[in-house]
């Protein structure tokens, strides 16, 4: 259903859109907040992740 969505000339209008959008100058700040979130969100999960198994380790403990 969603094949060929993004093919090369899909991917260069969308480029397009954005530069015309945001400007070029403003790229490195977009992609450097967007890491930034990406980054933070990884982080997260992983906190999130060893906490869950923390709670898991001490149920059995009790057991």
């Amino acid at each position: 259903m969603f094949e060929g969505i993004f093919q090369p000339l899909h991917l260069m209008v969308i480029l397009g859109i954005v530069l015309i959008v945001f400007g070029p100058g403003k790229l490195p700040e977009l992609g450097k907040s967007l890491g930034s979130g990406i980054r933070d969100f990884k982080k997260a999960m992983t906190e999130r992740e060893e906490k869950s198994e923390e709670i898991i380790e001490s149920k059995k403990i009790e057991l």
